[in-house]
């Protein structure tokens, strides 16, 4: 996309990174800043306004995702926090029945850097090697699973190269060898850009973020389907069900609902019209460049990812040079 940048049109290709909030996610958030600023726990009608407007959001994601009920998504201050929720809230919440968990190589940092932090407690992780496409075996993943295994947590999709899992296999895998497993996946770059069905993946828990489906940042979600069980990370407060506490981000979360009302309506064509640009760079980049490598799955991919090694120059002197050419992109 085109924005100005210090009174020049450059280039934005880093989405993966960040999206700009949309002009009517933004419109959702400002009444939330000035007139309608009550604390949500408050019981005087300032704060039944805002404790309505969350409400309202929660309800709205819950729709994109098809989730089972609204009150099984917790709102936390984005994909990081709502991961390490996961990761740790729930290892810790099962450590008497197992302590064993079941990864991939290749997920955020937000994911693998609390395993390393369990893993010197004591509990121990399998990171499964994914294949050239990044993509994981179902029959690998069952057979990484053992009966003291209390937690999956497999991507849905991936930020570096795009590919997108099977995850509804991978599930079904994981619970034919421990039906009591409990399987988390990290969907933050998938929401806003792909279709999120919670029910149709069987997964237990699931991690989104606004700030990637041109919502604010500072503001996520971590879904987890009715009697899973989640040991508070932060504690001190009777907000989000107890499991996150803290006065909650009004203006971000509404602006959430707000970048899920805009998904919902635009889903379809956004991934049509996304597909076709990325395609597009990618026959362009083909026909003027020599060695180069296009890297993860070539068709189960983000419909707005593209990814690529160019053989021979150094990712952050390529980076530099863009940016000075007024093209702004990341590299891996």
């Amino acid at each position: 996309m085109f924005v100005k940048k210090a009174g020049k049109r450059v280039v934005y290709l880093d989405h993966i990174a960040t999206t700009p909030v949309a002009e009517e996610v933004l419109h959702a958030m400002l009444p939330y800043f000035r007139e309608n600023f009550g604390n949500p726990t408050s019981l005087h009608s300032f704060g039944q306004v805002a404790k309505k407007a969350i409400n309202e959001a929660r309800e709205k994601l819950a729709s994109l995702t098809n989730a089972n009920s609204p009150e099984e998504l917790i709102f936390t201050s984005g994909g990081i926090e709502a991961n390490n929720l996961a990761i740790k809230g729930i290892a810790e919440a099962y450590e008497k029945k197992g302590r064993h968990i079941v990864t991939t190589e290749i997920e955020h940092h937000s994911i693998l850097h609390p395993l390393k932090s369990l893993e010197k407690k004591g509990w121990e992780v399998t990171y499964l090697k994914p294949d050239n496409y990044g993509l994981i075996d179902p029959q690998q993943l069952a057979d990484a699973i053992r009966p003291d295994t209390v937690l999956v947590s497999i991507g849905h999709s991936n930020r570096e190269i795009g590919t997108i899992q099977n995850i509804k296999e991978l599930v079904r895998a994981a619970k034919e060898k421990n039906p009591k497993v409990i399987f988390h996946t990290d969907a933050c770059p998938t929401l806003g850009h792909y279709p999120v069905d919670l029910k149709d993946w069987g997964v237990d828990a699931a991690s989104f973020t606004a700030h990637l489906m041109y919502g604010p940042k500072g503001v996520g979600a971590l879904w987890t389907r009715k009697g899973v069980k989640i040991r508070p990370l932060i504690e001190g407060g009777t907000q989000e069900r107890g499991v996150r506490a803290g006065t909650e981000n009004v203006p971000g979360i509404v602006g959430f609902g707000a970048a899920c009302e805009l998904a919902m309506r635009e889903l379809s064509d956004r991934m049509q019209r996304l597909s076709s640009y990325r395609d597009r760079l990618r026959k362009g980049l083909e026909e003027r460049l020599e060695m180069i490598e296009f890297t993860g799955h070539p068709i189960q991919r983000l419909p707005h990812h593209l990814s690529l090694i160019v053989h021979l120059i150094e990712g952050e002197a390529m980076l530099l040079r863009l940016d000075l050419m007024g093209i702004e992109t990341a590299s891996g």
